[in-house]
């Protein structure tokens, strides 16, 4: 029987009822709620509406222990907060998003404290700060000693019902909804309950704002409350968004253990206990991380949650301890309140006695990818907090930089909807009311009895320590989870175990390929982390055939290329990334954070259009994919085009080369980009027609050299082979080419060629002269091929004759197509010509919009 495919729609009912908002925010933690109060600061007439998926004071916010990260301290820095988190991270943070971080952190704190958040004060009134693993100062704001969580969810809460913004609690959201542009358009959800809303419906909005949370109820054992089923990331799986870096779960290493067969959510023991001096001890009290790390039991998460793990299997135990008796009774009362009466709760007394303690799933670093303003790859869509991936994190969250990160992202996400709201950007503008949406994508809906098996195979295979063999085995589980003996029906059961399968499918796939071990992703098979291969991000995306992955190379844009386009590029002897390089570094010069301000002022949001790039002289084109992947590249895939000549062909004027369909904004945003290469390309290839032309029935070829524009040498040198030409070597490490300067130096033609054979033997040689009584010095020697600079015709025949077919000539220096010919016709092998890269004039080429 067919195995069904992970759906992209989830089945459900048609909407019953609509309603319509500015913004829609899904998520009521520090991120969701914080974003719809700045949001409605900015702009107080906004209809903004908060979707949660139980009742506002849920989630996982209020469940953080240990505290916000931030520079207050006089004598710390944000350049120290900025090395401590890209130490944490293993190599693949984001630089730029970790500066933001740090350095917004501090006002970003001081305005949650101005919305009534009370964070602990010491006798003096000040903050008081402590650290936590992998902070080197005290940088950690508290409240209620280790209840941070929950006094930032009682103010935002507090501060929300004082306003204007509305909230439906009881609410799972299922699917994206998208205008005719692909844009967000909203999203259609199921309220638990009864009422003027019940049932599923539909809030159409200019933008989403996701917020959901994690995602660790895809393991059996997790420290995140029931509700974190994955449900953002699953819905921007569905919608077509780019998921980034997955594999990349981190497991709390101190998290109270209550037996093997404990499932669910677990009580977590903050790392704030270990910053006030708790250590790990095993069985014995051995203490353990001593010999670990240069912070001993304050290291990384994922070095702590690690050395646990290999204690345990040295030892033979289930579980380690966290020793913190010198602590004594008042300080535990007053410090950890909340956690000494967890303890105590299940039977232990912290402190009279060590704690147990394992590692369990705790937080996702990845998630939906999004840049330095919450935008993710589906336009309109923003994510942040946990479900986002920002870059903050890199391979390891740093401790208390999460709570931190909901907060500085959040107001950059309500600036860029408020900055394009007023500018008109389609993000920004509320969809008609009872405008259609198609939606043709394939559905279905996993047998809600699968969700414990989910998690069990998750927590034995694909948790703290992993291997291919326990991945592979996951995977297959999961591939035989999606079939079901029965009808399964749509209700919030069969909706949240769809959810945690396609989230779990997703990531097992991206730990499966990343064969390394970094941060928090531990392969058994792979110990060592690897730069050479996995300095990168494992992107996915879901569609009809099933999760797509690409390696995006660390501080490297994503790329977004039609496959046919990579294709292409490959046969051409181009690298899809060099040249996606090259279209993101175009980018980088021409959008600075306001965009192009041009299209966004004159374009009315959601315009499309097609354009037909149009040849405005005769000449041969070149560069045709490279183009139509600049077209996709810069605009994340909506533009779409239609090649109709090939790369070499001759073109006239008038010809239509190629047709671009999709957003009007997104065409004349990358049609600078698109048409720079395009014309400087097919400028080459139709000078190298010209000199091709020129000596065609002679024997002898044209060809290029290494006077081409830094970055865009592979480019050109196709260009030259479109024009019908030929290369010369691609670097200086291809060939040697022995020149004047070399001989001078060398003492002599025939030393320097001695020099070069004895030093690279086999590579191949050849000799640059002047002269006609070089010749038989490099003959003597063996040359191969000998380059004649700046020989006279005559000359040149003569040294046709005196070579007489033993080594390969190539005429360079003052040639003209006037005299290309008379050149050819001596006998030479090839005519080197600098000009064809170095000065060929743009072939004009424009884009023209056909209009409405």
């Amino acid at each position: 029987m067919a195995i069904p495919a992970i759906p992209q729609r989830l089945t459900a009912p048609a909407p019953g009822w609509t309603v319509e908002a500015d913004v829609v925010v899904v998520g009521s933690g520090i991120a969701g709620l914080t974003l719809a109060l700045r949001y409605t600061g900015l702009d107080p007439e906004a209809k903004v509406l908060v979707v949660t998926k139980d009742v506002l004071s849920s989630g996982s916010t209020r469940w953080a222990q240990g505290g916000i990260a931030a520079v207050l301290d006089p004598q710390d820095t944000p350049a120290e907060h900025l090395s401590d988190t890209l130490i944490a991270g293993v190599g693949l943070c984001d630089e730029e998003a970790v500066r933001v971080l740090v350095t917004e952190g501090p006002g970003a704190l001081r305005g949650l404290i101005a919305a009534g958040a009370r964070f602990d004060t010491d006798d003096s009134g000040e903050l008081q700060l402590t650290r936590e693993g992998g902070h080197r100062r005290n940088r950690i704001v508290h409240a209620g000693g280790d209840a941070t969580g929950a006094e930032v969810q009682r103010a935002l809460v507090q501060a929300l019902r004082e306003s204007s913004i509305e909230v439906i609690e009881h609410a799972l959201v299922l699917d994206l909804l998208k205008d005719a542009g692909g844009r967000a358009a909203g999203v259609t959800l199921h309220v638990m309950g009864e009422g003027e809303r019940d049932g599923v419906g539909a809030v159409r909005a200019g933008a989403v704002v996701l917020a959901t949370g994690g995602m660790g109820q895809v393991y059996a054992a997790t420290t995140n409350p029931v509700v974190s089923t994955g449900d953002g990331v699953a819905l921007a799986l569905r919608a077509g968004a780019v998921v980034r870096d997955l594999e990349f779960v981190q497991f709390h290493p101190t998290v109270l253990w209550l037996g093997e067969d404990s499932t669910g959510q677990q009580p977590l023991i903050s790392e704030a206990v270990r910053g006030e001096g708790a250590v790990l001890v095993d069985a014995e009290g051995v203490r353990f991380m001593k010999d670990v790390h240069e912070l001993a039991d304050l290291a990384p998460r994922d070095v702590v949650a690690k050395a646990i793990m290999r204690r345990m299997r040295e030892t033979g135990a289930d579980h380690m301890y966290l020793d913190a008796r010198h602590f004594g009774e008042e300080k535990w009362r007053t410090r950890f309140p909340t956690i000494h009466a967890v303890c105590r709760e299940h039977g232990i007394d912290p402190v009279t006695q060590p704690i147990p303690v394992a590692p369990a799933a705790h937080y996702a670093s990845g998630g939906v990818r999004a840049d330095l303003h919450g935008r993710t790859s589906v336009p309109g869509l923003y994510a942040c907090g946990e479900v986002a991936c920002t870059g903050v994190h890199g391979a390891n969250r740093l401790a208390s930089n999460s709570l931190l990160e909901g907060l500085v992202f959040a107001e950059r996400i309500a600036a860029d909807i408020h900055a394009g709201r007023r500018a008109g950007s389609p993000a920004a503008v509320r969809p008609a009311p009872g405008e259609p949406v198609a939606d043709d994508r394939p559905t279905g809906l996993v047998d809600p009895r699968a969700r414990p098996r989910i998690q069990g195979h998750m927590s034995r295979g694909a948790s703290v320590l992993r291997g291919q063999e326990s991945l592979s085995e996951v995977a297959r589980a999961l591939v035989s989870t999606r079939w079901t003996p029965v009808a399964v029906e749509p209700c919030t059961e069969s909706w949240e175990a769809t959810n945690l399968l396609t989230v779990a499918s997703a990531l097992v796939e991206a730990a499966r390929n990343r064969e390394e071990t970094r941060g928090s992703h531990w392969r058994e098979d792979f110990p060592e982390r690897n730069d050479a291969w996995w300095l990168g991000h494992l992107d996915v995306t879901l569609t009809a055939e099933g999760m797509t992955m690409t390696y995006v190379p660390h501080g490297q844009r994503a790329t977004v290329l039609p496959p046919r386009v990579a294709t292409d590029l490959i046969e051409a002897g181009l690298d899809p990334a060099t040249v996606t390089a090259l279209f993101q570094a175009a980018a980088d010069e021409d959008l600075q954070a306001p965009g192009d301000v041009t299209s966004l002022a004159t374009i009315p949001a959601g315009q499309t259009d097609t354009a037909d790039v149009v040849a405005r002289a005769d000449g041969v084109v070149s560069g045709l994919a490279v183009a139509e992947g600049a077209f996709s590249h810069l605009s994340q895939g909506r533009l779409t085009t239609e090649r109709l000549v090939k790369d070499g062909e001759r073109v006239t004027r008038g010809d239509v080369l190629m047709t671009v369909t999709g957003p009007t904004r997104d065409l004349l945003t990358a049609e600078r980009t698109a048409l720079n290469l395009l014309t400087h390309l097919s400028g080459i290839a139709t000078l190298t027609d010209r000199w091709v032309r020129a000596v065609e029935g002679t024997g002898a070829r044209i060809r290029d050299s290494r006077k081409t524009l830094p970055g865009l040498r592979a480019l050109e040198k196709y260009a030259v082979r479109c024009g019908g030409g030929v290369n010369h070597r691609m670097s200086l490490s291809d060939a040697a080419l022995i020149k004047d300067n070399h001989v001078v130096a060398a003492g002599g033609v025939a030393e320097a060629f001695r020099a070069v054979r004895d030093a690279y033997p086999g590579l191949p040689i050849e000799v640059e002269v002047d002269r006609i009584d070089q010749i038989e010095q490099v003959l003597a020697e063996g040359a191969e091929e000998i380059l004649l600079d700046n020989f006279t015709v005559d000359d040149l025949v003569l040294a046709v004759r005196l070579v007489d077919g033993r080594a390969r000539l190539e005429s360079s220096g003052g040639l003209t197509l006037d005299s290309a010919r008379d050149v050819a016709e001596t006998g030479v092998d090839y005519l080197a010509v600098g000009a064809l890269t170095h000065s060929a004039p743009a072939l004009d080429i424009a884009l023209d919009l056909r209009g409405n």
